[in-house]
């Protein structure tokens, strides 16, 4: 019975989202700009039609790419929900488009309304808090986890996301009582349709030591509908969740949960899993660093060179497949780094495929997200789902 891997590289767009404009993102094209403005190395990705996708979503092969692909079947997909965030992305990747509109908070300074943040502080027994705007994770650790450690606050934040943010040392606030605490802040903020509330825990004693670790926690929102992870597992199949793969789901549809921090550390993660996984298993794996280190930080070089590192490693996971096993290699949605400000981009996808029993090919622009979801189905033998339509 053959296997199932989705990799999903967060945030890898490349272009050519005909509605980019109504997100104010004409023009995104996460890939293209990386390409033109670093010199890119990817053989291997390139190999399975990187190149090629990219040409066939934005009408240009970017800088380094060919369109010769040699092994692999590609594709673009393009997202029907209405957002531009890693829940949308995650859930119609796995069969589940999202009708709804998510919450945000605005850019004002103080950014929660008051009647949040009071019942919060209320009911968790808290001293105060601190940040209260949106900032950067890393930047507003170091501009105030001292002053979190000597006064017990923690700290609130959040981004261009759907997302309710608070960090706090593991130690001095503890870990167990940050969880606690955003159990609390989530039950307030779901009525409001904020995707996630996220847990942000560091170590360190001062803003040059400070790292934030890999005991992050997101508590989601669940999806509307079963996603491909909930349908495997009904059907009696492991699911591995590598990385936030987990969290995003809310937990739902997962029978096993491998956490690491880093891209190549989740690399490692995806191969244990592979390593574990039984005949008709499927194994869900989001590299966060491309978004989270390098997209939202609008750092080009750091984006290239994770690029460049995973495709460096992409043959020890081609190696590690079975003759029937499929490699999905796919995105949520775009976060060009030359773009402005620090939000995601809406942008097509790559659909990059491999399998020793899978012929070359190209696959054309899927209308949906979709499509992805319910090829993987079709392949691990799964009843088709509402959603998308199986390219295989």
């Amino acid at each position: 019975m053959p296997r199932a891997i989705l990799a999903i590289l967060d945030s890898f767009g490349i272009g050519g989202a005909p509605d980019a404009a109504d997100f104010g993102d004409s023009g995104a094209d996460t890939l293209g700009h990386i390409a033109a403005n670093y010199p890119l190395g990817l053989p291997n990705l390139d190999a399975l039609g990187l190149g090629a996708a990219a040409k066939l979503s934005s009408g240009t092969v970017p800088p380094g790419l060919t369109d010769s692909p040699k092994g692999g079947r590609f594709g673009v997909a393009r997202e029907v929900s209405k957002g531009k965030d890693t829940p949308s992305g995650h859930w119609e990747l796995t069969g589940v488009p999202v009708p709804f509109e998510w919450g945000y908070f605005p850019t004002t300074i103080p950014t929660f309304p008051a009647a949040l943040t009071d019942s919060i502080i209320a009911e968790a027994s808290l001293p105060g808090i601190l940040g209260n705007k949106h900032a950067s994770g890393t930047t507003v650790i170091a501009e105030l986890g001292e002053e979190s450690i000597r006064t017990g606050k923690p700290i609130f934040y959040t981004s261009a996301d759907s997302v309710f943010q608070i960090a706090a040392h593991e130690s001095h606030f503890g870990l167990d009582r940050l969880y606690r605490l955003c159990e609390i802040a989530f039950r307030y903020t779901a009525p409001m349709r904020i995707g996630r509330v996220i847990a942000r825990p560091f170590t360190g004693e001062t803003a040059t030591t400070f790292k934030r670790t890999a005991n992050r926690r997101d508590f989601a929102i669940p999806p509307p509908e079963p996603t491909l992870l909930d349908r495997a597992k009904a059907a009696g199949r492991d699911v591995f969740a590598v990385g936030k793969i987990s969290d995003i789901f809310a937990g739902q549809g997962v029978t096993h949960k491998l956490k690491a921090a880093g891209n190549m550390a989740l690399f490692d993660r995806t191969l244990e899993a592979l390593a574990m996984a039984h005949d008709g298993s499927l194994i869900v794996s989001n590299f966060v660093d491309f978004d989270q280190e390098y997209g939202h930080r609008r750092d080009v070089p750091g984006y290239a060179e994770a690029l460049m590192a995973f495709d460096h490693r992409l043959p020890e996971l081609v190696a590690a497949i079975k003759q029937d096993d499929l490699l999905v290699l796919t995105a949520d949605h775009g976060n060009d780094p030359t773009w402005r400000g620090t939000d995601h981009t809406r942008e097509q996808v790559p659909i990059l495929l491999f399998s020793p029993a899978l012929r070359p090919g190209a696959i054309g622009i899927r209308p949906s997200f979709a499509d992805i979801g319910e090829s993987i189905a079709h392949w691990l033998g799964l009843e088709p789902g509402p959603h998308g339509r199986s390219f295989l």
